[in-house]
């Protein structure tokens, strides 16, 4: 009966937890979607309430942390129970990387407000902030139904986010290289494209937690990996 009643509180004080973690990964995904929007409609204010949420974002993430360390500290899980709540922290640690590479980008659409609009590039971004936020509901939709096989098709997407950054990437450098004056601009907007790679990345290391939660292995083969940009000959 005692060991009975150790595993359900156990599993209330786990569930407690992941309940912050589907509410720290709606606001994620709000603030995705928030900052893109700003970038595309110049809307200076709702910059403002994405870099304003991300304070919601880390503290969801400091509380996170604290109830993980008493959960340990009270209930000492061993084996699967630990694996189990050790990737809290680590899903928790990416969505709050997630959430900082919104406010960047909505700091940057602050800058880009006055700045000649280059053709095309704030839908795109969008596009690609959109495959983004699918790609993290879907992982964290993995996550709450220990579901690998969804987690794996995860993985895989990602690729789909780099071809988009490599395609977004080229037109910027040619925006460039027409007419000087898009130095500036095509720079912001590169640093948002690359934000946002950047969120697939984190979002696929959700995806492989999933995988090891599930099969208690590493992801067997390597992930793809389609940014060509940074590789050299």
């Amino acid at each position: 009966m005692t060991e009975q009643h150790i595993a359900s509180a156990f599993d209330r004080d786990l569930e407690t937890i992941q309940a912050h973690i589907m509410k720290m990964g709606g606001l994620v995904e709000a603030a995705i979607m928030g900052a893109a929007r700003s970038l595309e409609t110049r809307d200076e204010e709702l910059a403002q309430q994405v870099r304003q949420g991300d304070k919601a974002i880390d503290a969801l993430e400091d509380v996170i942390n604290e109830e993980t360390a008493r959960l340990i500290a009270l209930r000492a899980p061993t084996a699967g129970d630990l694996r189990l709540v050790l990737s809290v922290l680590k899903v928790s640690a990416n969505l709050e990387r997630i959430g900082d590479y919104s406010k960047n980008i909505a700091k940057r659409t602050t800058v880009l407000t006055n700045a000649s609009e280059i053709n095309g590039s704030a839908a795109a971004l969008r596009r690609m902030a959109r495959e983004v936020e699918v790609m993290l509901r879907d992982a964290l939709d993995a996550y709450i139904q220990r579901d690998a096989e969804l987690a794996a098709d995860v993985i895989v997407r990602d690729e789909e986010v780099d071809q988009m950054y490599n395609g977004l990437f080229r037109e910027l450098l040619t925006f460039m290289a027409e007419d000087p004056r898009n130095i500036s601009s095509c720079m912001h907007l590169h640093f948002i494209a690359k934000n946002i790679e950047r969120m697939g990345d984190h979002v696929t290391a959700i995806a492989e937690q999933v995988v090891y939660l599930v099969t208690g292995e590493r992801p067997t083969e390597a992930r793809p990996k389609a940014d060509t940009t940074s590789q050299t000959a």
